[in-house]
Parts: structure tokens; sequence; C-alpha cells
């Protein structure tokens, strides 16, 4: 039986703001960085004290650049800067620097999972550069509010989709989706527990089938991306509850409870004229050339969609695991390293998918701190090629010394750990007539039609040679002799 909820779509929209990773904020010299003592990362510019003068940074240009180009975006040629007024004590100059009628980027798109695992695309409306406002500090004391100034000032860039959106676990994707591709052109670290990375969600809810949007409520304060997949969750089926029972949904913003996982009304939702725009007297007007384009994107990595397509298309490895491969920049260019010693790509990335974010996770550690180069990796993947060694002896006796000796030879380390693998027929008859002799009752049972127990003496094999026995020719004699 179909619920109520099936009848509705959502349309949902994000707005990210993500914090970008310069040494010093957006127009004045003070530090940027996370963590300082609380208003120490200030200076009589970013406090707003009359007479100063905003400068731009430069390296914000470059990083709303990359950022336009990656998502396929316009990049502006001329563009300026606004004031967007509103009053508040985290907000120092009582208004925030931003960009209005001329954002530096518009149009582009995000590439997504859907829930059925198909590829979505997610329009742009435009990306701008702005600045941060300081941070209001509610839990420390009891009776006031504290406010941290550390962080107005800090240059930010805003990524507002289209309302493309449909559901959940859509915006889930999306923005992990964002913050990897900031995290792979690194201009932003992508944390969203400190506030690098934030997002504010506008909701509306419609019947299925009809193409006039509802109501429109913005929800703010998620810290991390599985709170704004629950968030959005908790507003549909309020607002369907709200349509249902024909009550009005107002148009305003909430904040979202993670405790008690509801969403709170904060206030009506401003309207743009509530902001009083007007261009910003203090910063010249900005010309970009194209060769400045051009010259940024020579510097352009190679992005985590354009990875995913030619490592299953080209390499023929899985979704699942060139996703997984792509999910981590160190990782992907670990891979990358990795598979211009070796052609033999599922190997490559068996090595990475197992032994490799084993030892990741086991440590927490980031692949930077790895110890066994890629080179490394790929003369063990090539010896078990040649049949020298066995996967598992390699897994578990080979890799787990060449993490502690990572300069030294795999081959070297197999020898001294005597796992080479025999194939000659001559010491293989020796194991296996060893193997038959100790299982008398088992090689009658396979005489008789058992034919599945040669995994069983498979086993014996390996086990009565230490793993020696090379396991393709040891099979071949092995069913030979069984069958005589």
């Amino acid at each position: 039986m179909r619920s109520s909820r099936d009848n509705y779509e959502a349309v949902i929209g994000l707005e990210v703001h993500a914090q970008m990773l310069t040494n010093s904020k957006a127009y004045s010299e003070d530090i940027n960085e996370y963590g300082a003592l609380p208003n120490t990362n200030v200076s009589v510019v970013s406090l707003g004290h009359p007479g100063t003068l905003p400068v731009m940074n430069k390296k914000t240009l470059e990083f709303a650049i990359k950022l336009g180009l990656a998502c396929d975006a316009q990049i502006a040629k001329n563009h300026h800067f606004a004031r967007k007024n509103y009053f508040y004590p985290d907000l120092p100059k009582g208004y925030q620097i931003t960009q209005d009628q001329t954002p530096i980027c518009t149009g582009g798109s995000i590439f997504i999972r859907d829930a059925e695992g198909n590829e979505k695309k997610i329009g742009l409306t435009r990306i701008h550069m702005e600045e941060d406002a300081g941070k209001s500090i509610h839990d420390v004391d009891i009776n006031d509010t504290l406010v941290d100034l550390n962080r107005a000032g800090v240059p930010l860039l805003e990524i507002v989709s289209e309302p493309d959106l449909r559901n959940a676990q859509e915006a889930y994707n999306y923005l992990s989706e964002i913050r990897k591709l900031v995290r792979y052109l690194e201009i932003c670290d992508g944390n969203m527990e400190e506030g690098s990375l934030r997002c504010d969600a506008n909701i509306s809810v419609r019947l299925k089938g009809t193409s006039e949007f509802g109501t429109k409520v913005e929800v703010k304060n998620m810290n991390s991306i599985r709170n704004v997949q629950r968030a959005i969750e908790f507003e549909i089926d309020r607002q369907i509850n709200c349509v249902e029972h024909n009550e009005k949904i107002d148009q305003e913003t909430r904040s979202f409870d993670a405790l008690k996982g509801i969403t709170i009304s904060m206030r009506s939702k401003e309207a743009a004229n509530d902001y009083r725009y007007f261009p910003e007297p203090d910063l010249q007007p900005i010309r970009i050339d194209e060769s400045q384009i051009n010259s940024i994107q020579k510097e352009m990595p190679e992005l985590p969609r354009n990875l995913f397509i030619k490592y299953t298309e080209k390499f023929g490895l899985s979704d699942y695991d060139s996703l997984n491969i792509t999910e981590n920049k160190g990782v992907a260019m670990y891979f990358e390293e990795l598979i211009q010693y070796t052609k033999n790509y599922k190997a490559a990335a068996n090595w990475i998918m197992g032994e490799i974010k084993s030892y990741l996770n086991e440590w927490g550690v980031e692949i930077s701190s790895f110890p066994i180069k890629p080179l490394q990796i790929a003369k063990l993947i090539h010896i078990i090629e040649e049949g020298k060694i066995s996967n598992s002896a390699a897994t578990q006796k080979v890799f787990p010394e060449l993490l502690k000796k990572p300069n030294e030879e795999p081959i070297s380390i197999a020898e001294e750990l005597n796992v080479i693998q025999e194939s000659d027929e001559h010491s293989m008859v020796g194991y296996i007539q060893s193997v038959i002799s100790n299982n008398p009752s088992e090689v009658e049972r396979y005489k008789n039609g058992e034919k599945q127990l040669i995994g069983f003496f498979m086993g014996q094999l390996m086990k009565v040679s230490n793993g020696k026995a090379d396991p393709k020719s040891g099979n071949a004699l092995l069913r030979k002799i069984l069958e005589e």
C-alpha cells in the first residue's frame, strides 16, 4: 500500500560554503588558521575600524577559477564586489564583502549517483567569492553569547546548486562530491566538523507530476554530511504532513537540532532586498583574461570523475573498486603511480583495497605516511604473476616484512622467508604422495566421484609444502595422480 509520502516529491537546492586554504584572509593580512586562541587572528582591517581599506587576496581568485573549471562553469571576465548588509554580533563591519550581480562562475554542474546508483547531473546556478563572518558561541557561558572573530574575513566560495536534488540521499551524495572535489583541487580541506565546509539546504515539496514549486524553507546548522541528510529527511516529512493537514508552510529559516533530529524555526526568511546590496566602493573591479584561465587550467589535477571513467572503461575495473580508489586523492595518486609500473590493474586495485587500506585504517594514517613505495608493490605483483610466490604468501608473509624493510627487494624477502614456490615435478610428487598417504578415505571418495574434494587436497598440499607448492602446476599434477 502506498503511503501519502509516495504522492509527493522534494525539490532541494544546496548552498555550500567552502573556506579556502589560503595563508591569509580574503581582504587583509590576518592569518587564516583554524584552532587559534579566540580573537587572536584579527586586525583593524578585519575588525572594520574606520579608515581601513580591504586588499584583494589574489589566491582566492585562482581557487575560484579552479573550482569553476572543474565544474565546467563559465568564468566571468569582468566582475566587481558588493556589500551585503546585515547586523549580527559576529559580523564586525556590519556588512559582508561578497559578489552579487557578477559572480565569478555561472552555470556548470556536479555529477552524482542517484538512489539507484545511476549517474545524475546536478546543475549549478553560480559560484561566488565572499568573506566569512565570525562565530557566535552559545554553549560556554550560560548567561551570555561569546563571539570569536578569528573566522571573520576568512575567504569563502559559495556554491549554489539548481533545485535538481529530489531526496536526502541525493543531497548526501552531492555534498560528498563537492567535498571530494575541493579536496582534489586542494582549495578547501572539506572538514564540516571544523566548519570549513558548511551547507544550507533549501527544501520544498510538491505533488508528483506537478511543475509548480512549493514554499521553500531554508535549513541551517548542520555540521556533518549525515546531519544534512537527516535534516532534509525530517523537513520533507514535516512539510508533507503540513500539506496533508492543510497547514500553512511558512517561508522561513530553520535550525537543525542534531540530538533530537528535528528542525526548529529561527526567523522568517530574508529576501535579497533585505540585505541592501550595493557595489563595494573600496575594491576595484577585476578583469580576468584568457591567459590567466589557461595557465590555471594547465595546473589542474586529474579529477575524480575522469579517473573513475578511465578506471572503469579503459582498465575494466568495477564501479565499486573505482569509486573507492577515487574517494581519496592521495590513494588515487598512489594508484596512478602504481600502474606506471604494472599493467595488472585488477591486482593493483586489490592491493590498494586490501592490504594497503587495512594498514591505513589500523594505524589511522593517510597514505602519505604509508612506508612502501608504489614501485615495491608493483614488484610484489610481478613475482606473484611469475608464479614465484603465492598470493597468500605475498599478503601474509612478504608484505608484513616489507612494511618493516620497505627498501628491500620483495624477491629477496621471499627468499629469506623461504616462500619461493616449487613447481618442479619431482618436489611436487613428493608433497602429493604425502597428502595421498595421509588421507586414504578422502582419496577413495574422490575416486568414487566426489571430485569437489580437489579443494581439500589442494589445501593439504599447501599445508605440507608450507605454502611453497605452485597452485597451478600442483592442481594439475594432483588431479593426474588421483585419476591414475
